[in-house]
């Protein structure tokens, strides 16, 4: 049987084998860049100083002289390690992302690749802006929260595993929740849902973002606050990125369909 002349991946395909060589070495490639940039986060700044600026946040609204405190016998050296190779891996996201993207896109159409790319930089930059978000904004607001309705007999000194492994999760609640516009994009563009649609769904997605933000942060108003009102903001910006982009990668037949109608 002929391959379809205007199939523009024909004569591309490539043997099972082959691919999932290239899937190990694009892994391989991955986690040597993330173990590359832990090398270096461990000789500058170093996991101490790593650790201080994590720690920023609550340490700055806590009362004077108050310091995290260590639990546990190997805390002081196990936790600044952890932090420093989350540190590694969101500093070589892009480098991983890329990997990903060099072993899907040689069996992606040019529309599709259209589609990806843009998909792919958007959400690295995003969960991006929501780390930092939770950083700068949530963590000192929690802190402040937390001291100012602590009864004056308790010394706030929260444990460092305990913080680790809290901001850690903020950081990963706060990052997939502003994917919101990439989301509500993937699912306008594949047909799941139209652009009507989801304005109809936008009272339902505001419930539900306070009822998911009451879940997964911790018992405050605050956090919950400022998780609930990003996610609302962010999925109007999902619709109206939705329009543009589903304009700006439809499939040549898409198109003609379009112009013909």
């Amino acid at each position: 049987m002929s391959a379809d002349p205007k199939d523009e991946l024909a004569g591309t395909e490539a043997p099972f084998v082959s691919h999932l060589v290239e899937l190990r070495d694009r892994l391989i490639r991955a986690l040597l860049a993330v173990i590359v940039v832990f090398g270096a986060l461990c000789v500058w700044p170093g996991p101490g100083a790593l650790y201080d600026l994590l720690s920023a946040p609550m340490t700055a609204n806590l009362p004077a002289g108050t310091k995290l405190i260590a639990t546990n016998v190997f805390s002081p050296f196990l936790v600044p390690l952890k932090i420093t190779l989350m540190g590694a891996f969101l500093i070589a996201l892009p480098v991983v992302l890329y990997q990903v993207w060099a072993f899907v896109a040689p069996g992606l159409y040019s529309h599709e690749k259209k589609m990806v790319l843009p998909l792919v930089i958007s959400s690295t930059l995003l969960f991006f802006v929501g780390v930092a978000f939770c950083y700068y904004v949530v963590i000192p607001s929690l802190t402040k929260f937390i001291v100012a309705v602590a009864p004056s007999s308790i010394n706030t000194a929260p444990d460092i595993e305990q913080y680790f492994g809290t901001v850690l999760t903020l950081f990963l609640v706060f990052g997939i929740a502003f994917e919101v516009p990439v989301a509500v994009v993937v699912l306008a563009r594949i047909g799941v849902v139209s652009i009507d649609q989801l304005k109809k769904f936008r009272g339902y997605f505001v419930v539900a973002s306070f009822i998911v933000s009451a879940i997964v942060t911790p018992p405050d108003v605050v956090s919950q606050l400022t998780l609930a009102i990003p996610m609302c903001l962010l999925y109007e910006l999902g619709i109206l990125a939705a329009r543009l982009f589903i304009r700006s990668t439809k499939a040549p037949e898409e198109a003609a369909a379009t112009k013909e109608s």
